[in-house]
């Protein structure tokens, strides 16, 4: 646990906090969020959801328009950028071109005052850390983007800081280079337990990095949960469909039993689903279903919602199919499953039964 820590309590803490840019229209609406110390929590979300603006106020960069922002229990609304001691991690990494990378991650030891022989052990340790350790002497134009970014990862880290910001720090680098660096960055923070926020818009890789993610809209956060939660078990349609691949089914709820309810589909057929998040009998909901949890033509006797689909498209993409059907009232209902024998018994054209379990649909505030 860090120095500034305290046991049982958040070492990051956003309290009412509040930020317009003109005074008028909020970009962060009444802000409360308790962060623990050694978390690495993501805050994820769409374009203009307030999201960047929340990691732009603990960095110092932007003042907060209303509330306070605790670091360690301490207030830090007046304290300046360079005496938070916070490691930042930038998408354009942000290195000195003129410098080697030793220089690059020697600089903010350098402005900490720091000596000489105690520079050089920190830069070593720290390009050690990401598997850069005879690199020191290049320039930063010698290195791939990928390498740019690990630089840019261990200048973050080289002065020991308790709290790393990471804005969309992937977002240049090509698919299967960000992934690889998702993991890296993850097995870097186990092993340091130095707590990270992080910032994207993209849902796959807040799903495979965080011990918790923020989903912000608009302002507000809309959950905050573990990445299983969120994509297993969504508090509501914006968060169902930001979240992974869903299908929505459209209705009105015609009854309700326990945490059970029964939904006639636009379409005209009715199903069961989960009462999540709905207003009552007579009411519009949503119902959010996730792809592989629905299966084709099943057998057995296990309680099922059984709706009539038109397969439309099949799409073989190696180790499951794709199928896109037209199904309860949805042109593009989605089912995927794993690539077996069976799958070849189906066909572009074909009529066939879909099913799913009750507690395998969610019936959501309906999406207008």
């Amino acid at each position: 646990m860090s120095d500034k820590a305290i046991e049982g309590q958040p070492f990051v803490r956003f309290d009412k906090v509040q930020k317009s840019y003109d005074g008028e229209i909020l970009v962060v609406k009444n802000l409360n969020l308790d962060i623990a110390a050694g978390e690495f929590l993501t805050m994820l979300g769409p374009s203009g959801s307030g999201k960047t603006t929340c990691l732009m106020m603990l960095a110092g960069f932007e003042p907060a328009t209303h509330g306070e922002i605790f670091l360690g229990n301490e207030p830090i609304n007046n304290v300046p950028p360079h005496k938070r001691g916070i490691g930042m991690v930038f998408q354009n990494y942000a290195l000195f071109p003129h410098m080697t990378v030793a220089e690059n991650l020697a600089f903010p030891l350098q402005v900490r005052g720091m000596n000489k022989a105690e520079q050089e052990t920190k830069v070593k340790r720290a390009l050690d850390m990401v598997e850069l350790g005879v690199f020191g002497n290049r320039m930063p134009a010698q290195l791939s983007g990928g390498q740019q970014q690990r630089v840019a990862v261990a200048r973050a880290l080289v002065f020991d800081p308790e709290l790393v910001l990471m804005d969309e720090p992937l977002g240049a680098l090509d698919k299967q280079l960000r992934e690889q660096m998702q993991y890296e960055i993850k097995h870097i923070h186990e092993s340091l337990g130095v707590t990270v926020v992080y910032v994207t818009h993209d849902q796959s890789e807040a799903l495979t990095m965080s011990d918790r993610i923020a989903v912000f809209n608009d302002g507000i956060i809309q959950q905050l949960s573990s990445p299983s939660d969120l994509y297993e078990r969504p508090d509501n349609s914006f968060v169902a469909q930001f979240i992974g691949e869903n299908n929505r089914l459209d209705g009105v709820v015609t009854d309700v039993k326990g945490k059970e309810c029964s939904v006639k589909l636009d379409s005209g057929e009715t199903v069961t689903a989960s009462a999540i998040n709905i207003e009552g009998k007579g009411k519009r909901t949503t119902l959010s279903l996730r792809p592989e949890r629905i299966e084709i033509n099943p057998t057995g006797k296990a309680k099922r919602s059984m709706i009539t689909a038109k397969i439309e498209e099949l799409i073989y993409l190696g180790d499951h199919i794709r199928t896109r059907m037209s199904a309860g009232g949805s042109s593009n209902f989605i089912v995927k499953f794993p690539n077996k024998s069976g799958h070849k018994l189906l066909e572009e054209g074909k009529t066939v039964q879909v099913g799913w379990l009750a507690e395998d649909c969610r019936a959501l505030d309906p999406i207008l």
